[in-house]
């Protein structure tokens, strides 16, 4: 017992030093699992910020908030409150809802998952754009003219007919909200057509949340207003045709047409045209219930001048002119003739009359600026050297059959009006003579036929009669103001004008004094 006493009474000194040594392990056993914690909280974070480099998203959330907002509101508040200025001076009217550069790269670069391909349908190719593309926060581009305004929408951009709007949808978030009203007819402020209204979303607001895509397109597509002053044969051109063969001839018949307060007469008469320009049937938009999904809506047409096109200002950079459009029409048509008839240099008229004279087109119109001597301009015509065809295209005539006559002729002859429009089926080389009333409308007679007509690779003369030859002579009397000062009438306003030099007004020509024009035309054919 004693030695088990023995053996055991050193136990409390032991003990005391087991005591000491446990201590020691258990601190360094502690140090161990914080400094093992910190190793796997180091490899988290390593492999957190790997996963961020990786991924578009992470790489947006690594991004500090202010610096985010700065950005954005950078981005597109300085594009937006320049393009309100410049549009307002008849500029370009820009805003751009971008994010980051290096996020704009980095999708570029990479692509959104296919399934937000197929989601969005922008998985086919587009003529216009080439391979397709993942949708940046897209822009929207506005221009004015003299006449009219347009926007051009590109990015995930839907449409919604009966409510008359476009919305661009940016991909990343954007901090402010930007609109543009449009009229798309191509002119300002026509009655009886409706606005579109064009919206670049704000992203971060759930107020407004972008609709739902119900229809995908993979072509572009063009907003256009008809109605207005379409009816005039010249309008029909000027305010429709041209400006619609500009913003639609890129795409090669590839795009879609939406067209506002739609006129099915209009789209009957012109269908060839419409036809050739885009392959798809044209969408009644006001009646149009679905949301319909592009990559680019162009809204509204740009008028660049009165019945012609300014090929710098053609969008896409495609090299169009009016000889352009005059080519593009004879295709359409089938017109056999791309040149006048061919008269030897310094040979005089043929005086057989089996031997081929050229051609020329009286047009003879039916009310106010009508000729009141045609019988005696046929004969003066005729004596120089013409084979003269008295015309009065109705309205209701067929296009196709207009066309094949008018381009039968080597001139066109009348007074300023719409029918001389028909000379954008003449053949190039052709010439157009035009017999201005009076009153001063010579600028206007330039603007809108002899400008256009020598575009088209026309030639173009232009023959101002007198007092003595119009008939507001008579009516009025040599002392009425539309007389004897022409330049009060202009003063008082467009509808004076209207009412007295176009609405008022026929014409007696002086055939004697008119014989040099006609002498002049048959001299032009002969320098073909």
């Amino acid at each position: 017992m004693v030695s088990v006493e023995k053996q055991s009474a050193p136990a409390p000194a032991s003990a005391g030093k087991g005591l000491t040594v446990g201590a020691w392990a258990q601190r360094h056993l502690n140090l161990c699992f914080v400094a093992g914690f910190l190793l796997v909280l180091l490899a988290y974070f390593v492999v957190s910020q790997q996963f961020a480099v990786a991924s578009p998203d992470a790489a947006v959330s690594a991004m500090t908030p202010h610096r985010k907002k700065h950005q954005a509101t950078k981005s597109s508040g300085r594009a937006g409150e320049a393009g309100l200025t410049q549009r307002n001076r008849g500029g370009e009217a820009t805003a751009e809802a971008g994010p980051a550069q290096e996020q704009r790269q980095r999708q570029r670069q990479q692509g959104p998952p296919k399934a937000e391909h197929r989601a969005r349908g922008v998985g086919k190719r587009d003529r216009d754009d080439g391979a397709a593309k993942p949708f940046d926060n897209g822009k929207v581009v506005c221009r004015a003219s003299p006449f009219s305004y347009t926007c051009d929408v590109s990015g995930d951009v839907r449409t919604n007919g009966t409510a008359h709007t476009v919305t661009l949808v940016p991909a990343t978030s954007l901090t402010e909200r930007r609109e543009w009203s449009i009229q798309p007819y191509a002119r300002y402020n026509m009655t009886g057509i409706p606005n579109i209204t064009v919206t670049q979303l704000d992203s971060t607001s759930a107020a407004s949340p972008a609709p739902a895509c119900t229809v995908t397109h993979r072509v572009p597509a063009i907003v256009i207003g008809l109605g207005g002053h379409l009816g005039n044969y010249f309008h029909d051109f000027s305010d429709a045709l041209v400006p619609l063969f500009v913003a639609s001839r890129r795409y090669h018949g590839e795009v879609q047409l939406l067209a506002s307060n739609i006129q099915p007469w209009w789209l009957g008469k012109y269908e060839a045209v419409v036809r050739r320009l885009t392959k798809y049937d044209v969408v009644d938009l006001d009646h149009d219930d679905q949301i319909r999904c592009f990559r680019r809506v162009t809204v509204g047409l740009n008028m660049h001048r009165e019945f012609d096109i300014v090929p710098e200002l053609v969008p896409g950079g495609v090299p169009l002119s009016m000889a352009n459009f005059t080519a593009f029409l004879r295709e359409t048509y089938s017109l056999p003739r791309a040149a006048p008839i061919r008269l030897t240099k310094g040979s005089s008229p043929p005086v057989d009359r089996k031997k081929k004279k050229p051609r020329l087109m009286l047009l003879d119109r039916g009310h106010y600026r009508k000729l009141v001597n045609v019988p005696e301009i046929v004969k003066a015509a005729e004596k120089a050297g013409f084979e003269v065809v008295i015309a009065d295209p109705r309205f209701n005539v067929r296009v196709k059959e207009l066309a094949m006559s008018v381009n039968s002729f080597d001139v066109l002859l009348g007074v300023h009006g719409a029918g001389l429009t028909n000379a954008a089926f003449l053949p190039p080389g052709a010439v157009v003579i035009q017999v201005v009333p009076y009153g001063k409308l010579e600028p206007m007679a330039q603007r809108e036929f002899g400008d256009p007509a020598s575009d088209m690779g026309l030639r173009y003369l232009q023959y101002s009669i007198k007092a003595e030859e119009s008939t507001l002579l008579e009516t009025l009397g040599p002392d009425h103001p539309a007389i004897k000062d022409p330049d009060s009438v202009h003063r008082s306003g467009w509808d004076k004008v209207a009412e007295f030099y176009l609405g008022k007004q026929n014409v007696r020509v002086d055939v004697e004094r008119f014989a040099p024009t006609l002498a002049l035309a048959l001299d032009h054919l002969r320098r073909q």
